[in-house]
């Protein structure tokens, strides 16, 4: 996940260098006219949990892996450099859990394999138009579907079954940059991701081993989107 954003900064520091030193030819001039234009992305993203403890007699490791996400983008433009957008899209991630304090394989580790219908309601601040770059921030909330949720699931972790909610809400913070291109804009950016809810659904036994001493479970998480429009 580093090597690819060091990889597009190099290319954006490139390409505006080279710009620079000749006549730019201005992509896309009526674009920012628009009062609404649709687009896609794509892209990766790197998730694990926050997790807060009553005490510190129990400890789990989460060892994320990278997962991918697909969407689409409706964008209102309120201002010349503002705009409210909406960018609802699948987000998948596994990540295998390791209750350090329990002993016994069977019963230390646990994958979770999650798959989310992400619903982000975001404001995005551009500024204006330097060539065929614009810069931006974006940030906002989001409600998240888990389709893997096993949260009506009777059985818990004494029967191997570690449960999440369905229904979650995160809240996103970024920045990027829309490159405006002959016939489409490409706009790279980087996300950091963050739960609001507690996402865990407790074991029935109160002292469980696994969640009885978790006072928080949270998703946190990188996002690189690709966006298309």
């Amino acid at each position: 996940m580093r090597k690819v954003i060091v990889i597009i900064i190099l290319v954006l520091t490139i390409f505006q260098s080279n710009a620079q030193k000749r006549d730019v030819v201005e992509y896309q001039q009526n674009w920012d006219q628009q009062k609404m234009f649709w687009g896609y992305y794509l892209g990766f993203n790197k998730k694990d949990y926050k997790i807060s403890y009553l005490d510190n007699d129990t400890f789990i490791k989460v060892t994320p892996s990278v997962g991918f996400n697909v969407g689409l983008i409706g964008d209102l433009r309120l201002h010349k450099n503002v705009s409210l957008r909406i960018e609802p899209g699948l987000s998948s991630n596994t990540k295998t859990l390791a209750f350090t304090h329990i002993s016994g394989a069977q019963d230390s580790i646990r994958e979770v394999n999650s798959t989310y219908l992400r619903v982000p309601l975001l404001l995005k601040l551009n500024t204006d138009r330097l060539n065929n770059i614009r810069p931006y921030i974006i940030g906002g909330v989001s409600y998240d579907y888990n389709f893997s949720s096993n949260q009506d699931n009777p059985d818990d972790n004494s029967d191997g079954e570690f449960r999440m909610k369905k229904n979650n809400f995160t809240y996103e913070v970024g920045a990027g940059i829309d490159i405006y291109l002959p016939y489409f804009i490409f706009s790279p950016s980087i996300r950091g991701v963050f739960a609001i809810n507690n996402e865990l659904v407790k074991d029935n036994d109160p002292n469980s081993q696994w969640t009885g001493n978790v006072d928080y479970f949270g998703t946190r998480g990188i996002f690189l989107k690709l966006a298309f429009h």
